[in-house]
């Protein structure tokens, strides 16, 4: 019987003024990902910090051969996904938060193999167990009728964490126009209409700091983004 090869990802990891959390952050998340599966590189991509985040990275690559540093000059969480995503060469990408990763999400994901191209960890989908905030838990609510209605989207979570193969990226990933809070549900939704096979798994969320970013503030930032994937796409044709 052939050996079934070990997949390789690349787990991508936006960071932005993190010094003060990095001490913490990085060793969880180090030793997490030593439980996964697979042949896993950590990229870390430092986009336009004014703080120690980029040298405190940089003491911890010598340390870890599977850890990189990846730096922006311009603060901007997708387009640091983004470069991440195209600076990969592995069979898979997966984006993580500093403050939000999991091996056993990994893990499952990476176990669907060849029956999956995108696999979501949705906190809407049976089974998840959000524990954010009232106000979090309807602002995740709201923002997936907007996509269902807006763009015609039938998964149940774009914003988290989301395994990719590698030729959805190649596919589908020059076409994203989005950066900042949406490259990835834009990625998601082309990857939907092309055809490509999405599957949702239940997340687990528990919040282990406050949110960096003010809920009010991204809310018209991201029905004027939304607004504008739509327009892109219907200029397109799709």
């Amino acid at each position: 019987m052939a050996e079934i090869p070990t997949p390789d990802v690349t787990v991508v990891v936006p960071v932005h003024n993190e010094a003060d959390y990095l001490p913490t952050a990085l060793p969880l998340l180090l030793a997490d990902m030593a439980m996964v599966n697979a042949v896993v590189e950590i990229l870390l991509v430092e986009n336009g910090s004014t703080d120690a985040t980029a040298s405190l990275i940089r003491a911890r690559v010598d340390e870890h051969q599977n850890l990189e540093l990846l730096q922006l000059a311009t603060p901007d969480y997708g387009a640091a996904m983004r470069e991440g995503f195209f600076s990969s060469d592995s069979e898979w990408v997966v984006n993580f938060d500093i403050d939000y990763f999991s091996a056993s999400f990994l893990n499952d994901a990476l176990a669907l193999g060849d029956t999956a191209d995108i696999v979501l960890a949705s906190k809407r989908a049976e089974g998840a167990d959000d524990r954010r905030g009232a106000w979090r838990r309807l602002a995740t609510w709201t923002f997936n009728q907007v996509l269902r209605f807006g763009l015609g989207s039938r998964v149940s979570d774009t914003h988290g964490m989301k395994l990719v193969r590698r030729s959805v990226v190649d596919a589908v990933g020059h076409s994203v126009i989005s950066t900042t809070d949406l490259f990835d549900t834009e990625l998601v939704v082309r990857a939907e209409r092309a055809g490509f096979r999405i599957v949702e798994l239940p997340a687990s969320v528990e919040e282990l700091r406050e949110a960096k970013s003010s809920l009010l503030k991204r809310v018209p930032r991201t029905l004027k983004g939304v607004w504008t994937i739509r327009r892109a796409l219907r200029n397109e044709g799709r």
